[in-house]
Parts: structure tokens; sequence; C-alpha cells
């Protein structure tokens, strides 16, 4: 990972997530820009997303730490134009957050979705109606399009 160019802190927050990944996460970043990297994050067990590998690429603006890194989901058919709603990747970042930090929250929102921060309006008012046919949506999606089968 030579690549004198990048400041010193990403370099560090990226040898933690090579020798120290979080479970259930793979992030490595792209040999061809080390700003940029491919994660892979497991559904959380006991969750309606279990089974599932969700894909999504983590890019890191020149003006990281002080802007919030970017993100895109790769299944832009489950996440609404590969967006991710996540309040650290808007108006709650800090520098003081990491790329770990970022990686764990996406994590965290597969476990406990947060109807009442909806990147789409219309699954939020279905999760908070009928959440028992919600989590049944989500499950059938998962198998369609984030397992392989």
């Amino acid at each position: 990972m030579a690549n004198s160019n990048l400041p010193r802190r990403i370099i560090k927050e990226t040898q933690r997530l090579l020798s120290e990944p979080a479970p259930g996460i793979s992030a490595s970043p792209s040999e061809d820009n080390m700003r940029y990297f491919n994660v892979m994050i497991l559904g959380p067990s006991q969750s309606p997303y279990e089974g599932g590998v969700f894909k999504l690429e983590l890019f890191l603006p020149e003006e990281y730490p002080m802007a919030a890194p970017k993100s895109h989901a790769k299944k832009a058919n489950v996440v609404q134009l590969g967006r991710i709603c996540l309040d650290i990747l808007k108006d709650k970042w800090s520098p003081t957050l990491q790329m770990r930090t970022v990686l764990l929250s996406i994590q965290a929102l597969l476990s406990a979705p947060n109807p009442d921060d909806p990147l789409s309006e219309n699954i939020a008012k279905h999760w908070k109606t009928n959440e028992v046919e919600a989590v049944e949506t989500a499950k059938e999606w998962t198998r369609l399009y984030a397992t392989g089968a």
C-alpha cells in the first residue's frame, strides 16, 4: 500500500481495515485509486437481510476527513439509485469518525432499519403500517438480489 500522495490518516485507517477487519465486513482499496474501496457487508443474523452479501463502494474525497466518505450500493435495484440513507454520511458527519465507523454503521442499519429517516417514503410507510409484511419483502429481496440465488 505504497502511495505517498495519501494522507497518513488514510494509510493508517486502511491498514487497520485490512489487518483488523470488523466481523461481517470486508473492505479493500482499489489498486488504481487508494481512496476507492470495494466493500462487502454480510447481512446480520436474525435480520431480514441474513444470508445476503451487500456490495458497496466507498470513496474518500480529497477533503476527507473534513468531508464524509461517499458511498454507493452496487445493487441499484435494491437501494434506490444505490444511495445509502445514513445520518453520518450526511449532516451528522464529524472528522473524528473513521471509515470503520461508517462501515459498522451501515451494517447496523441492516440490523435495525430506521423508517423515520427513509430513503424511500413508500418503503418506510410500508414498514410502519405492516412491519411483518415489510420484513418478508426485505427477506425476499435479499434472496433475489443479494445472495446470488
